[in-house]
């Protein structure tokens, strides 16, 4: 198996990320999740995947089933209370903050090919595994991230997002933290 080298988040990155990688739905819970609904319907997603604990928790509120979940217990950076998630098989990573890890690749790559539907548990931090979700995920799926105090971001996985998604990864500086 091929070692991913540990890339950190540069500022310039930092300030890049923070402006959506895919449609951003703004408004209350009540009206992301309707459009929500609405734009997994339209599309039928190969595959739902969700990173973040309050998106993930809205989206299964509102009855929809993530294939995969991207947590670690922590909203905002503020420890939470687990989520209560019905799912076939639980990973668990260690991801610091700032960076992706090589075990992020790996384990995220596992829950998005079990095939069965999949929570992830991060020890450290989530943010930048909506890269690796899709980078991971298979071309047609939809992923979807929380944008602090604005909404949700949907983001459809096709060919050109994977290469988008490549180039900020690339772009990020090698790290010596494991």
């Amino acid at each position: 198996m091929r070692v991913i080298p540990i890339r950190k988040l540069t500022p310039e990155l930092r300030r890049r990320l923070k402006a959506p990688l895919g449609l951003l739905i703004t408004g209350s819970y009540k009206n992301t999740m309707e459009q929500l609904k609405r734009l997994i319907k339209e599309r039928r997603p190969r595959m739902l995947v969700s990173v973040g604990d309050r998106v993930t928790e809205n989206i299964v509120k509102t009855g929809l089933q993530p294939d995969v979940m991207i947590i670690d217990n922590r909203v905002m950076r503020k420890p939470i209370k687990p989520l209560d998630l019905r799912v076939n098989r639980v990973f668990r990573l260690r991801n610091p903050p700032s960076v992706i890890t090589d075990e992020a690749w790996r384990t995220i790559g596992e829950a998005l090919e079990c095939g069965e539907t999949a929570k992830v548990i991060v020890e450290g931090e989530e943010d930048l595994l909506t890269l690796v979700a899709i980078l991971k995920a298979p071309v047609g799926s939809i992923v979807v991230y929380g944008q602090p105090y604005r909404g949700i971001v949907v983001v459809d996985v096709t060919e050109e997002m994977k290469g988008t998604a490549r180039r900020i990864v690339d772009e990020m500086e090698p790290s010596s933290k494991s």
